[in-house]
């Protein structure tokens, strides 16, 4: 009796044991999901190329101007059109009560009639002082110069977006520095505490340091949110919702690049070779010119031809008259409606020639668009040679600047070595006692002032040279 108890107790002890260990896998297991979740929706970091293919796809700037391309396509249709002759069909139906002319004899009489007219008439441009052939002309024109102004949309879109990726990954870094010397302050407050217990630094000292880990607090703070903004913007540049969980990969851009061992000279002679903006001024000034010869061409007379084909049919009968054989006055017989495409064919007429129309004088329209159309022109000369100044000091002004920032950002690592040994050395100083706090976290402060430089200076550069490079034709989202 008591070995059967004790198995039933067996039972139930293994039978709880069961549940519990259920109950960890199971838990376990939804754990490790949650994790997994987790890791899964933050596992997507978007690097630069594909943060800048996604806002080619989705920016609306970009969208706006690729309708714009489609309008442009369209205009292309209608001008091709202007070649095609125009055909038109028309139908009418009608009653006449009262005193009316017969519709078959032209007799007035009173009656009742209904009847049907019908036609189709076509023309067609013979000669239009070549305004068609300059219209369409203009309107691929037109084409070439909305690919031309999309494409600048697009180096422009790619270029805010590198930009805000570089942005945050400059924050980043700063995020890096800050948690850093905010770790850095913490260790040497515990250590002025030891200090202070030994009796060899005054309480004053220790509680500056605790004020400056109050402050590295703060600024850790700034720089999350720092980092945050700069996300938001990137998401919001890329048409994205869920910016809490944006995040770019931290790619890593080599300081030395070639770019650099070029002329600005040659970088500008290639520039103006394949610019987006330069080859736009271009289909812009083709534009005009073609705006020119349409407006020329209203002084010359237009020939065009036309043809027309109608009929009509008679829905009541209707009173003949005959003359008798033998002579006399015409006697009017009685007849009913002939059958109805007996009418259509008997009753159908032609008509056609050719217009021809010349021009005199209508109030100085034609001249004064014409001069319009050159004043016009002249601009967009002018836009030319301006566009290639611009180009031009476009070019110099980015190598400038990318040879500057270069020469900064060396200067700025310089600068944070010799603060970084200012700061080992201040600090091993003032664990003996030979400078005061001060002194100390002065030291300190310039040393994370000139780290944060380094940072600066070299995120400045890179943005630089990839303005640079855009001139050299390298696409935005290559590395250096």
């Amino acid at each position: 009796m008591a070995d059967g108890n004790s198995f039933i107790y067996f039972d139930k002890f293994v039978t709880a044991s069961q549940l519990i260990m259920e109950k960890k896998f199971f838990t376990t297991f939804f754990c490790m999901a949650i994790l997994c979740f987790q890791s899964y929706g933050q596992e997507k970091k978007w690097t630069l190329k594909e943060c800048v293919e996604y806002a080619l796809q989705h920016n609306i700037s970009i969208k706006q101007s690729e309708l714009d391309l489609k309008l442009n396509e369209i205009s292309r249709k209608d001008a091709l059109g202007n070649f095609l002759p125009t055909a038109n069909a028309s139908i009418n139906h009608s009653w006449n009560i009262g005193l009316n002319p017969d519709p078959i004899t032209g007799i007035q009489q009173q009656q009742t009639t209904m009847f049907s007219n019908a036609g189709l008439s076509t023309s067609v441009d013979i000669y239009k002082g070549l305004q068609n052939q300059a219209q369409f002309r203009k309107a691929k024109m037109t084409i070439v110069a909305g690919q031309y102004q999309l494409q600048k949309m697009q180096e422009d879109t790619a270029l805010n977006v590198a930009n805000a990726f570089l942005q945050i990954l400059f924050n980043k870094e700063n995020l890096k520095v800050q948690q850093q010397q905010l770790k850095v302050d913490l260790e040497q407050a515990e250590r002025s505490k030891e200090l202070l217990e030994g009796g060899a630094i005054p309480k004053g000292d220790l509680l500056d340091i605790e004020a400056t880990v109050a402050a590295d607090r703060q600024r850790v703070i700034q720089a999350e949110n720092q980092l945050l903004i700069s996300k938001l913007s990137l998401a919001q540049l890329l048409q994205l919702q869920n910016f809490q969980t944006f995040d770019i990969a931290d790619e890593e851009y080599p300081m030395e690049n070639e770019i650099l061992l070029q002329t600005p000279e040659a970088i500008y002679n290639k520039a103006k070779s394949f610019r987006v903006e330069m080859k736009l001024a271009l289909a812009n000034l083709d534009v005009a010119g073609q705006d020119v010869k349409i407006a020329r061409g209203a002084y010359q007379p237009t020939l065009r031809g036309f043809y027309s084909l109608d009929t009509r049919v008679l829905y009541s009968d209707y009173i003949d008259y005959i003359t008798p054989t033998g002579g006399g006055a015409p006697q009017p017989v009685f007849r009913s409606q002939p059958p109805l495409l007996d009418q259509v064919w008997n009753n159908k007429g032609h008509a056609f020639g050719f217009q021809l129309s010349i021009p005199i004088l209508n109030g100085f329209a034609t001249r004064n668009n014409v001069e319009r159309s050159k004043v016009a022109f002249e601009r967009s000369k002018l836009a030319l040679s301006q566009q290639e100044l611009d180009l031009e000091r476009n070019v110099y002004t980015a190598y400038t600047d990318a040879l500057g920032a270069l020469r900064s950002y060396e200067a700025a690592v310089s600068a944070a070595k010799a603060r970084a040994e200012a700061l080992s050395y201040a600090k091993d100083r003032y664990e003996v006692g030979l400078i005061n706090v001060f002194d100390m976290n002065q030291a300190q402060g310039l040393s994370v002032n000139a780290q944060s430089e380094v940072l600066r200076t070299k995120y400045d550069y890179i943005f630089r040279v990839k303005i640079l490079e855009l001139y050299f034709g390298i696409p935005i989202f290559q590395k250096l």
